[in-house]
């Protein structure tokens, strides 16, 4: 008796069921062109029904036929996204190329009112906003550093961001 033949002797319900037509599904899964992917998503599958632990279902193989599918449109779908994202970023980096001598300027100047502005505030907001912009310390720690409580960092915070955006706004309609 091979593996897969206990497996399924062991297995009951629509498990069983999904191993017994695992052949079925991986042509399923091949025909709706996962190509190297197929046996990854039916072990995805397998993995996903064991979890799950569904009910009763009245046409097993179907439901099995469906969730394959909804796993080849969520795969689908990521790899879309993702595909998305990275033409996104590719516009993005191939657009910046190197800034000229006067926008190089115009960001420093907007840089030196962006650092003036956040000082304004305070010692206390703008060494909070830098620690845990810049630096990436959590709030938390910020806290204790600056001895303060967590919710003073957390107002201190949103001060710093509701000045950013505005500032943002005004670059904007320029």
């Amino acid at each position: 008796m091979s593996m897969v033949d206990k497996k399924v002797e062991s297995a009951r319900g629509i498990e069983a069921v999904l191993l017994t037509n695992r052949e079925k599904l991986i042509r399923f899964l091949l025909a709706r062109g996962a190509g190297d992917s197929a046996e990854d998503l039916f072990q995805e599958l397998w993995v996903q029904i064991a979890r799950s632990r569904p009910g009763p279902v009245a046409n097993p193989l179907s439901y099995l036929y469906r969730a394959a599918n909804n796993l080849m449109l969520d795969r689908y779908r990521s790899a879309r996204a993702t595909e998305m994202r990275e033409k996104a970023w590719g516009e993005q980096e191939s657009g910046r190329g190197h800034p000229s001598v006067e926008q190089s300027l115009i960001s420093r100047e907007e840089l030196a009112r962006v650092e003036a502005t956040i000082n304004e505030l305070g010692e206390r907001p703008a060494a909070a906003f830098r620690y845990f912009r810049i630096e990436g310390i959590s709030q938390r720690a910020i806290a204790a550093r600056l001895g303060v409580s967590l919710s003073t960092v957390e107002a201190d915070l949103r001060k710093v961001y509701k000045v950013l955006a505005t500032m943002k706004g005004q670059i904007d309609e320029r």
